[in-house]
């Protein structure tokens, strides 16, 4: 081909003028490249692309999940049990720990009047109200709201330290979310068999249902994990010996956490990957169903 004269030619002369051409990476200004992102056009280098459905994206539209076809937490870790890991891994039982207080506070400041109206009770006249109270009348919300309720220092104070031991390490393990669910199953369920078999005007109260609903999951979580099961197997059993062995305790809240606590601790741990959040809360599900019959059935017998 003939060339002007004068005219630059020589392939060593020509690449710097194309290479000047090139947009920079806009994380990596020292890098050229020929490839932009998909969704916001900005270019983006080899260690910057994220493949996506179409072509690539840059790292800011896919942690904002635009167009990746993947939800922005697709790529977050996540715990044994498939939850999210939290910056705080036990902010949930630091509030726990906070409205069992807050309510203790409320309970001292106001009086029996508070608590009365909330405790765990089947039936039974209360002279203070002058009338008929308990869940057979109507009442149900003291299912969940018993297990907010202490009746001492000591007892706050025993069943708080318990849940930091137990709650903590659970709740870093299992996720947010999935240990919340546990610890309300497992409360509701004991509320529900000590109402089923418990006197109807006795009343009840404490976080130890949810809390030994707590201790089963541990162990089951333990030997998912094979660890050495004999310290909370012994701590278990302490708690057990105290349960049976002293006066006024709901022994039935105790049992009733424990086992939903075994139960639903089991889906979480053991669920499939694949259908890991359908089990896992599909038992919490169920579990709560058999809260709700055993509420009807014993409510039918009052009636």
């Amino acid at each position: 081909m003939d060339q002007a004269p004068g005219s630059p030619q020589g392939p060593e002369e020509q690449r710097p003028q194309d290479a000047q051409s090139l947009p920079v990476c806009y994380r990596h200004p020292d890098r050229e490249t020929g490839v932009r992102c998909t969704r916001c056009e900005r270019p983006i280098c080899p260690e910057c692309m994220v493949s996506a459905s179409v072509g690539f994206q840059c790292p800011e539209c896919v942690r904002g999940g635009s167009g990746t076809g993947h939800a922005p937490t697709a790529a977050q870790p996540r715990t044994l049990a498939g939850g999210t890991v939290a910056a705080d891994p036990r902010l949930a039982t630091k509030i726990l720990i906070g409205l069992c207080v807050a309510v203790y506070l409320v309970q001292l400041v106001v009086g029996d009047r508070f608590t009365e109206r909330l405790e765990l009770l089947g039936q039974a006249y209360v002279p203070l109200f002058g009338s008929v109270e308990g869940i057979a009348e109507g009442q149900p919300y003291r299912l969940l709201t018993a297990m907010f309720l202490h009746a001492s220092p000591i007892h706050i104070i025993f069943n708080m330290m318990s849940l930091w031991w137990i709650g903590g390490p659970l709740e870093a393990a299992l996720g947010r979310a999935r240990y919340l669910a546990l610890y309300f199953v497992s409360g509701l369920a004991g509320s529900a068999l000590t109402y089923l078999i418990a006197a109807p005007n006795q009343p009840s109260l404490g976080a130890s249902g949810a809390i030994f609903g707590l201790f089963g999951a541990t162990a089951v979580l333990m030997r998912r994990l094979r660890y050495d099961m004999r310290p909370v197997i012994a701590l278990l059993v302490i708690n057990l010996i105290f349960t049976f062995g002293w006066a006024n305790i709901a022994w039935q809240a105790h049992i009733g956490g424990l086992v939903a606590g075994v139960i639903t601790g089991y889906a979480m741990v053991h669920a499939p990957r694949e259908r890991r959040a359908l089990i896992q809360y599909g038992t919490c599900a169920v579990v709560l169903v058999v809260v709700v019959v055993l509420t009807l059935i014993r409510t039918a017998q009052l009636s």
